[in-house]
């Protein structure tokens, strides 16, 4: 019987402890929030927010809306391209009549390139189009963060170019946060957030809850 080096057996150990260990991210939390919902039931036509932290942190979410049917796939500290990755579990599966997606925040932190980023929302807004073109999707602009503010410029041009996207879309629509949260000479209002001065508070979430109120009542 042919036999084989041990420098290969050993080589060949490594690479399958490395494919291992390298695990799609956020698959794990995406497994999490898909088997609660299958716990707890939806509802077809139901609204969907989904997207990074800031979305997963709102926790009032449908309290504050308790006439809406509301489901809420935010998770962990993603990006458009794990949103894109994860799109059917968070997303396609529940068949929503509208979608708010929240992402991008974390891509520009990142360094991710605005166009790119951009590619990655048209390929999300295309797939679920594709499976109903009347489903409503509703892309939020960045937030104003404090603790990210260095980055100020890069943010508002992504926030404008995203804008531009949507006005040039059917049945998409910006959403912009980033008014609200600053103050009338346009810096970031700190009193808004949590320690870290990224992620919104309640009294922040009060804010946005005046935002999106406008657009779920329509």
């Amino acid at each position: 019987m042919k036999r084989f080096p041990i420098q290969l057996i050993a080589l060949l150990v490594f690479l399958c402890q490395v494919g291992l260990a390298q695990e799609v991210p956020f698959e794990n939390e995406v497994k999490r929030i898909s088997a609660k919902y299958d716990s707890l039931g939806w509802r077809q036509g139901a609204t969907v927010f989904t997207g990074s932290s800031t979305i997963r942190m709102w926790s009032t979410l449908e309290e504050t809306f308790p006439e809406e049917s509301l489901i809420n796939t935010g998770f962990g500290g993603s990006k458009a391209s794990d949103l894109e990755r994860h799109l059917f579990p968070l997303v396609i599966k529940f068949e929503p009549s509208r979608v708010f997606i929240y992402e991008g925040d974390n891509d520009l932190w990142a360094g991710v390139e605005v166009s790119d980023i951009l590619t990655r929302l048209d390929n999300i807004v295309t797939r679920i189009h594709l499976i109903n073109p009347d489903i409503e999707i509703f892309l939020i602009g960045a937030k104003p963060s404090p603790s990210r503010w260095e980055k100020k410029a890069s943010y508002q041009i992504f926030n404008q170019k995203l804008s531009e996207y949507c006005r040039a879309k059917e049945k998409v629509e910006f959403v912009d946060v980033w008014k609200a949260l600053t103050t009338s000479d346009g810096s970031p209002r700190p009193e808004l957030y949590i320690q870290d001065q990224l992620h919104l508070n309640q009294d922040g979430y009060v804010i946005w809850a005046g935002i999106f109120e406008e657009y779920l009542k329509n």
